[in-house]
């Protein structure tokens, strides 16, 4: 059995972040998807704690902290909203979970393949939002596809500007 050290996370590219990265950009995301719709007039067009879980998921390259981080990230927005508690969990978890298995799979160095799998999760995290809420819970959710695409093109729009911002962030080898 081989043990992963340095050389191998070189050679697969997974990245290492202080401490104080993480704290602060989930926070920063949890804060600003809370704060920000109401100074939108209760509008949300971007799903900034997806955003970060995908980011994170995908260059740490580990399902399973891609998964812990998705329901953390999603149980911490519930509390800070009046929707029943879980629900954004559920739709996180899956995200970062399928973002950490993608990028073990694939190069997730190229930005294009980052954003693309940015916009698909973020469709994906709605539509298991949705089917959460009305197969799971029996409540009525209404399904905009419109605003879903919106939403996610406004979440590729963060990434663009987030990811380069976040990379430059890494602890090098």
């Amino acid at each position: 059995m081989t043990v992963l050290g340095a050389n191998y996370r070189r050679d697969l590219g997974i990245h290492r972040f202080p401490v104080l990265v993480y704290a602060l950009t989930v926070l920063a995301a949890l804060v600003l998807q809370a704060w920000l719709p109401r100074l939108l007039a209760g509008h949300a067009w971007f799903d900034l704690p997806l955003v970060v879980v995908v980011y994170f998921s995908l260059v740490r390259r580990d399902p399973v902290q891609g998964t812990l981080m998705g329901a953390a990230m999603g149980l911490f927005e519930d509390a800070l909203t009046h929707h029943a508690i879980g629900v954004n969990g559920v739709a996180k978890t899956m995200a970062g979970f399928l973002a950490g298995s993608v990028g073990v799979r694939i190069d997730v160095e190229n930005h294009t393949v980052r954003l693309l799998l940015t916009f698909l999760l973020s469709l994906l995290s709605s539509a298991v939002y949705v089917f959460v809420y009305r197969v799971l819970l029996g409540l009525d959710q209404q399904w905009n596809w419109v605003m879903e695409l919106i939403k996610a093109v406004a979440n590729v729009l963060i990434a663009m500007v987030l990811f380069p911002f976040l990379d430059r962030l890494q602890i090098r080898d």
